[in-house]
């Protein structure tokens, strides 16, 4: 497959930190056996989840943000590989696949492009490219009966993750048509037009592909949600949403409350579960917002909705660990291997 780097367990151990008397994640973490018989070596994995990087900005430049979202795969991979492997998470049960890189399209665009509208719409014309490569692996992944975890990159590449999913549960006879449901804890609802790919759009064009059945947000903010955007949420039936200001402002309902009613309405088939960390207060991302859900709340989210949903896949996406005013956090890329330990604890 193109423009997937994949991992050999040297390149694993390389960023563990082994001590004596103390087993890390990275040492329990299984990689590919056959890189040239890609599928062969998922389906015969004893692994129920694969994680895969997506350290991609390309997304969110055609959606006119600043990038910085392909900074955290890496910083969140050396935390992650550095966990205690214990009774609570061992790590056997992971095969660590290996990241993307589409540096190459980033490079060939910025040093182009004329303007900076031309520059947007060749950025957009990348991510087609860059969904055509991400969805036949989640296709093949999810077709094995594993779970993909994925680290991103921009907010547009939940469309390959609904597609690829959809399609790999059709085909391994789990669900009787290549559509799913999907959990977006988000204060934005990326529901944009049809305008081009861009991080804005994902829902919308996985909607009017049809591999996007029932779509509920959580925590989306009022003052994000454009006219147009409501319009099209409220009069569909199979759109939902839980405002931030209705959780933690007007105290409708707990935040503990919005999750079970996402997961109410998304229960009669398999469910993407998707984290974009603009959501999160003091988390650096593509779109930093004023107040937000705090790190307790994503927690509670990836765990409470992995237990109780047929999950297809977790996504986390539009962190950023160096901005591109040269801003730098490790809290990000720490906050992301909390959050995926979570989604494993939950599911196993």
């Amino acid at each position: 497959m193109q423009y997937i780097k994949f991992y050999s367990k040297s390149d694993i151990l390389s960023l563990t930190h082994i001590r004596r008397f103390e087993t890390k994640i990275g040492e329990r973490l299984q990689t590919i056996s056959d890189v040239n018989n890609l599928e062969n070596s998922i389906a015969s994995s004893t692994a129920k989840f694969v994680l895969v990087g997506i350290p991609e900005d390309i997304g969110v430049k055609a959606n006119y943000g600043a990038g910085g979202t392909d900074t955290v795969w890496k910083p969140f991979l050396e935390y992650f590989v550095n966990i205690q492997s214990n009774d609570f998470l061992e790590g056997g049960n992971i095969l660590l696949l290996g990241h993307f890189d589409f540096t190459g399209i980033s490079s060939v665009i910025e040093g182009n492009a004329h303007s900076y509208e031309e520059k947007v719409m060749a950025f957009r014309h990348a991510v087609n490219e860059v969904d055509e490569a991400v969805e036949p692996l989640i296709k093949l992944i999810t077709q094995n009966n594993k779970i993909p975890i994925v680290i991103g990159g921009g907010h547009n590449n939940a469309y390959p993750l609904l597609k690829g999913a959809s399609k790999g549960l059709y085909n391994s006879g789990q669900i009787p048509l290549a559509s799913i449901n999907c959990i977006n804890l988000d204060a934005f609802a990326d529901f944009r037009p049809l305008e081009g790919r861009h991080s804005g759009n994902a829902f919308s064009y996985a909607e009017e592909d049809r591999y996007l059945q029932k779509y509920c947000v959580i925590g989306i903010q009022e003052n994000y949600l454009t006219q147009n955007t409501w319009l099209d949420v409220v009069n569909n039936p199979f759109i939902d949403f839980i405002s931030y200001e209705d959780i933690f402002i007007h105290e409708k309902q707990n935040f503990l409350q919005a999750i079970a009613q996402a997961t109410t309405f998304t229960e009669d088939t398999y469910t993407g579960i998707e984290v974009d960390l603009n959501c999160i207060e003091n988390a650096l991302s593509s779109s930093t917002i004023a107040t937000g859900v705090n790190p307790i709340h994503a927690r509670q989210f990836v765990s409470y909705a992995a237990g109780d949903t047929k999950t297809a896949y977790l996504h986390i996406c539009e962190g950023i660990s160096t901005a591109s005013n040269d801003k730098k956090t490790e809290t990000t890329a720490k906050l992301i291997s909390h959050l995926v330990s979570d989604f494993i604890k939950a599911k196993e």
